[in-house]
């Protein structure tokens, strides 16, 4: 018996100041990448699709941008004053096939 499956990983590459789309308001936006790997036998083997979005932390809204968009917003946030690289996996979340 082969043992395959997709999981999903998390990660928060910065935190970005912006003006939210929906509500209007200046707020802190987490830059987050979202990558689900092909697994077999419970071991990640290759990435099947990677997507980037941004989320208001005040409305929590969440808009998708490209990975040039995202690119260009994580060198502005590492540009910025006090700002700080991220990169660190937050909780799997479960892909909406699984």
């Amino acid at each position: 018996m082969i043992i395959f499956g997709t999981k999903g990983y998390l990660y928060q590459l910065a935190i970005l100041t912006l003006v939210c789309g929906n509500c209007g308001n200046p707020a802190a936006h987490t830059l987050r990448k979202r990558v689900t790997k092909f697994t077999l036998f419970f071991v990640p083997l290759f990435p099947l699709s990677t997507k980037y979005a941004t989320q208001c932390t005040f409305c929590g809204a969440e808009h998708k941008v490209t990975k040039e968009q995202a690119e260009q917003l994580q060198a502005q946030a590492v540009g910025g004053p006090g700002a700080q690289p991220y990169g660190q996996p937050q909780q799997p979340y479960q892909h909406p096939g699984v």
